[in-house]
Protein backbone atom coordinates (compact mmCIF):
# COMPACT_ATOMS: atom_id res chain seq x y z
CA UNK A 1 0.00 0.00 0.00
CA UNK A 2 1.26 3.45 -0.88
CA UNK A 3 -0.13 6.49 0.88
CA UNK A 4 -0.03 10.07 -0.37
CA UNK A 5 -0.97 12.83 2.05
CA UNK A 6 -1.94 16.29 0.85
CA UNK A 7 -3.79 19.41 1.89
CA UNK A 8 -1.34 20.97 4.28
CA UNK A 9 -0.45 24.63 4.22
CA UNK A 10 -0.22 27.88 6.14
CA UNK A 11 -3.31 29.07 7.99
CA UNK A 12 -4.04 31.61 10.67
CA UNK A 13 -5.09 30.55 14.14
CA UNK A 14 -8.80 29.78 14.19
CA UNK A 15 -8.79 28.70 10.59
CA UNK A 16 -9.45 25.33 8.99
CA UNK A 17 -7.72 22.85 6.74
CA UNK A 18 -8.71 19.48 5.34
CA UNK A 19 -6.01 16.90 4.86
CA UNK A 20 -6.43 14.02 2.45
CA UNK A 21 -4.63 10.73 2.23
CA UNK A 22 -5.00 8.76 -0.98
CA UNK A 23 -4.12 5.08 -0.91
CA UNK A 24 -3.21 2.69 -3.64
CA UNK A 25 -4.38 -0.90 -3.71
CA UNK A 26 -7.66 -2.77 -3.68
CA UNK A 27 -7.76 -3.55 0.02
CA UNK A 28 -7.93 -0.01 1.36
CA UNK A 29 -11.43 -0.62 2.69
CA UNK A 30 -10.07 -3.28 5.05
CA UNK A 31 -7.43 -1.08 6.66
CA UNK A 32 -7.73 1.01 9.73
CA UNK A 33 -6.41 4.49 9.01
CA UNK A 34 -4.74 6.97 11.27
CA UNK A 35 -3.25 10.43 11.33
CA UNK A 36 -0.15 11.28 13.33
CA UNK A 37 1.88 14.45 13.57
CA UNK A 38 5.40 15.46 14.46
CA UNK A 39 6.43 18.93 15.47
CA UNK A 40 10.08 20.07 15.35
CA UNK A 41 12.05 18.63 18.22
CA UNK A 42 9.16 16.46 19.37
CA UNK A 43 8.21 12.85 18.98
CA UNK A 44 5.53 11.72 16.58
CA UNK A 45 2.13 11.72 18.26
CA UNK A 46 -1.25 10.23 17.56
CA UNK A 47 -3.96 12.56 16.25
CA UNK A 48 -6.93 10.53 15.03
CA UNK A 49 -7.88 7.11 13.70
CA UNK A 50 -10.80 5.35 12.08
CA UNK A 51 -11.58 1.67 11.76
CA UNK A 52 -12.12 -0.06 8.43
CA UNK A 53 -15.90 0.02 8.82
CA UNK A 54 -16.01 3.58 10.27
CA UNK A 55 -17.68 2.28 13.43
CA UNK A 56 -14.79 3.31 15.64
CA UNK A 57 -12.96 6.60 15.73
CA UNK A 58 -10.33 7.74 18.18
CA UNK A 59 -8.93 11.19 18.83
CA UNK A 60 -6.13 12.64 20.87
CA UNK A 61 -7.47 14.75 23.71
CA UNK A 62 -5.74 17.79 22.26
CA UNK A 63 -7.86 17.69 19.09
CA UNK A 64 -11.21 16.37 20.31
CA UNK A 65 -14.04 18.62 19.25
CA UNK A 66 -11.86 20.38 16.66
CA UNK A 67 -10.71 17.63 14.28
CA UNK A 68 -12.77 14.99 12.50
CA UNK A 69 -11.52 11.93 10.67
CA UNK A 70 -13.54 10.32 7.90
CA UNK A 71 -13.01 7.98 5.00
CA UNK A 72 -14.40 7.39 1.57
CA UNK A 73 -13.60 3.81 0.63
CA UNK A 74 -14.87 4.20 -2.93
CA UNK A 75 -12.12 6.78 -3.43
CA UNK A 76 -9.46 5.02 -1.33
CA UNK A 77 -9.16 8.20 0.67
CA UNK A 78 -9.16 9.21 4.31
CA UNK A 79 -9.64 12.80 5.44
CA UNK A 80 -8.79 14.88 8.46
CA UNK A 81 -10.93 17.98 8.83
CA UNK A 82 -9.14 20.40 11.13
CA UNK A 83 -11.07 23.33 12.56
CA UNK A 84 -10.23 26.00 15.13
CA UNK A 85 -6.56 25.47 14.45
CA UNK A 86 -4.02 26.59 17.01
CA UNK A 87 -0.32 27.38 16.67
CA UNK A 88 0.43 24.22 18.65
CA UNK A 89 -1.13 22.19 15.84
CA UNK A 90 1.84 23.13 13.66
CA UNK A 91 3.55 19.92 12.58
CA UNK A 92 4.13 17.53 9.74
CA UNK A 93 1.05 15.34 9.49
CA UNK A 94 1.35 11.71 8.43
CA UNK A 95 -1.31 9.22 7.46
CA UNK A 96 -0.88 5.54 8.15
CA UNK A 97 -2.62 2.26 7.42
CA UNK A 98 -3.21 -0.59 9.84
CA UNK A 99 -3.79 -4.04 8.35
CA UNK A 100 -5.86 -5.19 11.31
CA UNK A 101 -8.44 -2.58 10.42
CA UNK A 102 -8.93 -1.37 13.97
CA UNK A 103 -7.80 2.23 13.73
CA UNK A 104 -5.25 1.99 16.50
CA UNK A 105 -3.78 4.84 18.53
CA UNK A 106 -0.22 3.54 18.71
CA UNK A 107 2.18 4.18 15.85
CA UNK A 108 3.65 0.71 16.29
CA UNK A 109 0.32 -0.79 15.20
CA UNK A 110 0.57 0.72 11.72
CA UNK A 111 2.10 -1.04 8.76
CA UNK A 112 2.26 1.63 6.07
CA UNK A 113 3.05 5.33 6.23
CA UNK A 114 2.69 8.27 3.89
CA UNK A 115 5.31 10.93 3.34
CA UNK A 116 3.74 13.70 5.42
CA UNK A 117 2.26 17.11 4.72
CA UNK A 118 3.25 20.30 6.54
CA UNK A 119 0.65 22.23 8.50
CA UNK A 120 1.67 25.62 9.85
CA UNK A 121 -0.66 27.68 12.01
CA UNK A 122 0.31 31.29 12.59
CA UNK A 123 -0.75 33.23 15.65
Amino acid sequence: VQLQASGGGLVQAGGSLRLSCAASGRTFSLYGMGWFRQAPGKEREFVAAISWDTRNTNYADSVKGRFAISRENAKNTVYLQMNSLKPEDTAVYYCAADRLGLGATQASEYDYWGQGTQVTVSS
